[in-house]
């Protein structure tokens, strides 16, 4: 019933099915010669784990720079990395999932709170979309240049129901439908691993003329386009003026971890935390076209985030001690991920009490919720790890936590006529997930460039090195970064095949050359801007490479690029706390959801990766222990479109769910 993968097994939902086995004595063998070459390692399925136990991996930094947790920190620590390492793939096994994919039991893609009263909202379709825009919003222009918010941000715009409209309509709304034969499903601007969409969103504002003439709670639905209305907050409890400035709206992210891991078992947990942050990244874009910034509300724990946005009302889930399986409807709870503060772009500084706003949310358990969820599927199967480890990584209220309104820096600029001058809606709801790469197409050296500088958590100008989040749309982000990109150079004009890096916090460079192949060159490669810090770690075709550690997917070798995001693990977790495990995700996330615009806005497509075999990645690059690990694996290239796929408008859509 609940079995673990084996070698034979195939995977027809990947973007490549692929049976085992790979040969591992010509795994690294195709790199071709050059100043430094990579050798065949003679650990071809590597050792490597994770201690459950309380003490430090031989690797991680120096315990004198260490601050020392608790030991129930320490216990937290064994679990996360527990799960981290069970859920790894390798050559010879995935982690534990489903034998098979229980159709009859795919979750519904769409939460509906049922009674709760809805709040419509507007229609602002692109102008190459055939539908008609509401009359209300005959008005609306198409909003500014995409490339041009990586500059600077346009004027805010007030906080209406146009405004909220377009918001969500140009970052978690339905972006088409499609059908071929007897299938029909729903796409959207905010991807997802298999378009399974785990994130549900929340919006906690003040109150809008013609939306709601008190402020209220409500959650988003994105098959009506549509506020489901949950809860007024009454006068006494009104904190927006209190906290925030003037114009200013919370939005939540919550996740229901069975919709993912009804298809991919223990793994989803991992691209849960993806989703989340391509949500946050789709919300700062779309934020970012209408003159408003967006940062995380981080001093805020899963208690004050489970009240703001009425999380408390689905009844306790029991975590079982082993996988399950039956009627389990009180494991599709929502578990809370964060809550965003959206202000205007003009608003420099403010603070947030997070104490008394704290204080303010005890009371919102006695509020009005209006809805009940809907049930997602008949049957369930728990795996039990995901909740045993979303459960150690709740992060607790810390008052002592500042909000800081960083200055907003711009991204560099090497090739600003790549991008086709569209505007940020036409990209953003445009955006999809390639399924197969042609193969052929090849990208400018500049255009490459080009798209690793808007990467950069930085951005350009006075900051001295790459590390704070200052640029969009990282700057949603309240740490500073913590993963670099390991790249496959496949197609690139002008640049030599190879294996390149890209660092994104500079203070990690000189452990990064000391963790990895000493026979890397770390050199700047031809043409490369001053402020990218890309090296070149070694020359020769990695096609087969790329495709092998992408757990044998062509898409993986048939574009321009194709990258694994390598993030500073274990040391983070130690020295921040462990709640920073999903976090590490979300800015991969981020990072992913940059990669697909980008893609977009120069002609090509992207596809983000959740398969791949975790430590043959790892000794490519020469890592030992944890300090660095592999989160997550991407594609740029030119797509091959299926023809037996027709699109429809998003709206009005069919009438069936997905």
């Amino acid at each position: 019933m609940i079995t673990q993968y084996n070698r034979t097994l195939k995977m027809p939902y990947l973007a490549s099915s692929y049976s085992f086995p790979l040969n591992p004595a010509r795994f690294h063998s195709h790199l071709l010669p050059s100043t430094a070459v990579l050798r065949p390692s003679k650990r071809l399925t590597p050792a490597m784990s994770f201690s459950s136990s309380s003490s430090p991996s031989p690797s991680t930094t120096n315990p004198e720079e260490e601050k020392k947790p608790e030991s129930t920190d320490l216990q937290k620590l064994s679990q996360v990395l527990k799960y981290h390492n069970q859920t790894k793939h390798s050559f010879t096994n995935y982690a534990r999932g489903p034998h098979g994919l229980d159709w009859a039991n795919q979750p519904n893609p769409f939460r509906l709170y049922i009674s709760a009263p809805l709040l419509p909202l507007l229609h602002l379709p692109t102008e190459n979309e055939n539908q008609t825009p509401s009359s209300s919003s005959s008005n609306y222009d198409n909003g500014p240049l995409y490339a041009s918010l990586f500059s600077s941000l346009p004027p805010p715009k007030p906080v209406s129901v146009s405004s909220i409209s377009q918001l969500f309509y140009d970052s978690l709304a339905l972006s088409a439908w499609k059908t071929t034969g007897f299938s029909t499903w729903s796409l959207r601007v905010n991807p997802s691993s298999g378009n399974l969409h785990p994130t549900e969103s929340y919006i906690i504002s003040p109150a809008i003329d013609s939306l709601c003439d008190s402020p209220f709670i409500a959650h988003y639905a994105p098959k009506e386009h549509a506020l489901e209305l949950r809860a007024k907050i009454p006068s006494g409890l009104d904190f927006f003026n209190k906290f925030f400035p003037k114009n200013s709206f919370l939005i939540g992210f919550s996740s229901i971890f069975w919709r993912e891991a009804w298809k991919y078992g223990e793994r989803a947990f991992r691209y849960c935390n993806h989703d989340v942050g391509h949500a946050l990244a789709a919300i700062a874009m779309a934020a970012a076209a209408l003159g408003w910034d967006v940062k995380i509300l981080d001093g805020l724990g899963s208690k004050e985030l489970e009240k703001l946005m009425g999380l408390h009302i689905f009844p306790e889930f029991e975590i079982p001690s082993k996988p399950v399986k039956g009627k389990i409807p009180e494991m599709e709870f929502e578990h809370p991920d964060c809550v965003l503060v959206v202000f205007p772009s003009a608003v420099n500084e403010f603070y947030v009490n997070y104490e008394k706003f704290s204080s303010l949310m005890l009371e919102f358990s006695a509020l009005d919720w209006k809805g009940k969820p809907n049930l997602l599927s008949k049957e369930h199967v728990c795996w039990d790890i995901i909740y045993k480890t979303a459960e150690v990584v709740k992060k607790p209220l810390t008052t002592g936590n500042e909000f800081v309104v960083d200055p907003f820096y711009s991204s560099g600029v090497c090739s600003g006529s790549c991008y086709k001058g569209c505007t940020v809606r036409e990209i953003v709801r445009k955006r999809r997930s390639a399924v197969d790469m042609d193969g052929i197409t090849a990208m400018d050296r500049e255009t490459f460039y080009q798209i690793l500088l808007h990467c950069l958590p930085s951005g350009s100008g006075s900051v001295e090195k790459q590390k704070r989040q200052l640029a969009l749309p990282f700057r949603v982000l309240s740490w500073d970064a913590e993963v670099h990109a390991a790249l496959f150079v496949h197609r690139v004009k002008g640049l030599p095949k190879g294996l390149y890096f890209l660092v994104r916090n500079e203070d990690n460079l000189e452990e990064l050359k000391k963790a990895m192949r000493s026979d890397f060159v770390w050199a700047k490669p031809e043409g490369c801007p001053a402020d990218l810090p890309l090296y070149e770690l070694a020359k020769g075709d990695c096609q087969r490479l790329a495709k092998g550690l992408s757990c044998h997917q062509d898409i993986a070798s048939d574009g321009c690029f194709s990258l694994g995001m390598v993030a500073h693990f274990e040391p983070t977790l130690r020295n921040k706390n462990v709640w920073m495990y999903p976090r590490l995700f979300w800015e991969t996330g981020v990072l992913g959801q940059v990669l697909y615009l980008e893609a977009h806005a120069v002609g090509l497509s992207a596809t983000g990766i959740g398969c791949f075999f975790d430590d043959p990645m790892h000794e490519l690059l020469g890592l030992r222990g944890s300090n660095f690990q592999s989160l997550y694996h991407f594609t740029v290239g030119g797509p091959v479109l299926d023809k037996r796929i027709m699109s429809l408008p998003a709206y009005p859509g069919p009438s069936v769910d997905a």
